[in-house]
């Protein structure tokens, strides 16, 4: 049974790093759980190390760039994502986004969820842009979530935003490329992150995943 990285960005996380961590150790099949710092201020890096996992700081700001180099120094070519901001109520999750792409089902996992609050840019911006742009295409339940799963070679040809486009920009990318994408739902969430999220930052989220979505169509290019 081949193995796996877990690779987790994250800023200024020191409250849930920790749990997220205990989720990558529940599945016996992770030997790598990789925290990317990227730039964090609080005690992340410190957390993390103490939780058990290896960390590599990012030196740009941005998911993307974090991104780039979790997938770059992760050791194994099964891959996992997962949120720092994210509690789970299903402690399974790395197994089951993974096992797909190990059984030779997909080649790209993108996680469904249930959701406690949130989901706003998801449902007035994102699904609605998709459905005019992309209107045969699979209607996916969270088509900006974070928790994914792939192989290094798949994701390593693929060219990253830097800002909040980075999820769709992805998940775009692999459905053009051709390769098998499926959607997985992962139970009961919590995002932490969600109540710090403002007016001016929801636009910012919205004015980025925009961008990322139609510099893949003849709008942008």
């Amino acid at each position: 049974m081949e193995t796996i990285s877990v690779i987790i960005p994250a800023f200024n996380e020191e409250a849930n790093i920790a749990n997220s961590i205990a989720v990558a150790k529940k599945c016996s099949l992770v030997n790598e759980i990789l925290v990317i710092n990227n730039l964090s201020k609080d005690k992340t890096e410190q957390i993390a190390l103490e939780n058990g996992a290896r960390v590599q700081e990012c030196n740009f700001q941005g998911k993307g760039y974090a991104m780039e180099d979790g997938i770059k120094y992760a050791k194994n070519d099964v891959i996992v994502f997962l949120d720092a901001d994210v509690k789970y109520e299903h402690q399974n999750i790395v197994e089951e986004l993974a096992r797909p792409i190990i059984e030779n089902k997909a080649d790209f996992v993108k996680s469904a969820f249930d959701r406690t609050v949130g989901g706003t840019v998801t449902e007035i911006v994102v699904k609605p842009l998709l459905n005019i742009i992309y209107p045969n295409m699979y209607k996916f339940t969270e088509p900006i979530s974070g928790m994914i799963a792939s192989r290094k070679s798949i994701l390593q040809e693929l060219t990253l935003e830097k800002d909040y486009g980075v999820d769709i920009g992805i998940l775009l990318d692999v459905i053009n490329k051709g390769y098998r994408v499926t959607e997985l739902n992962i139970g009961k969430i919590i995002n932490t992150s969600h109540d710090h999220k403002n007016n001016e930052t929801m636009s910012k989220m919205s004015t980025e995943i925009i961008r990322a979505i139609l510099k893949r169509t003849s709008i942008l290019k």
